[in-house]
């Protein structure tokens, strides 16, 4: 399982890294990286650990920190740092950088859980799209500079 939760968080740490602080068009930028992201969430792997952590929290508490901690936790941080050099160059407005990251993942992430019903069921690319879209219009208009 944490090989699984260490694989996961190389690929959305690897999608993070590709959102620079030179790039001309903020949102497309965001479009990608979000998609991107939302694509490592939405994988098999990922439904079934967390399907599997949240079955066994109870059981195992200690492992569910190990595994938050190796994985959501440092892409809040990954990504809060490329925020916080956006912030640096003019490009965003934010007092936190971490809780702008976190934002963004939860615009993203959120309406996931009900559409793939837990990850149960196939959501269409034009799906994840318009999700992505919808996560990048709220996102800039709350912290676009």
């Amino acid at each position: 399982m944490c090989v699984t939760a260490e694989q996961a968080t190389a690929k959305s740490l690897a999608v993070v890294a590709r959102l620079g602080s030179d790039v001309d068009d903020l949102p497309h930028a965001l479009q990608d990286v979000g998609y991107r992201l939302l694509l490592c969430y939405s994988s098999d792997d990922a439904w079934a650990l967390r399907r599997l952590l949240h079955a066994e929290i109870s059981r195992f508490p200690d492992l569910f920190e190990k595994v938050w901690g190796s994985g959501p936790n440092r892409l809040s941080e990954a990504l809060a740092d490329r925020f916080a050099r956006l912030a640096l160059v003019g490009r965003l407005r934010l007092d936190d950088p971490v809780r702008a990251a976190e934002q963004f993942v939860a615009l993203l992430t959120g309406p996931m859980e009900g559409r793939s019903v837990l990850g149960t069921r196939a959501v269409p690319d034009e799906e994840l799209r318009a999700t992505v879209a919808a996560a990048v219009e709220t996102f800039t208009r709350a912290f676009a500079a």
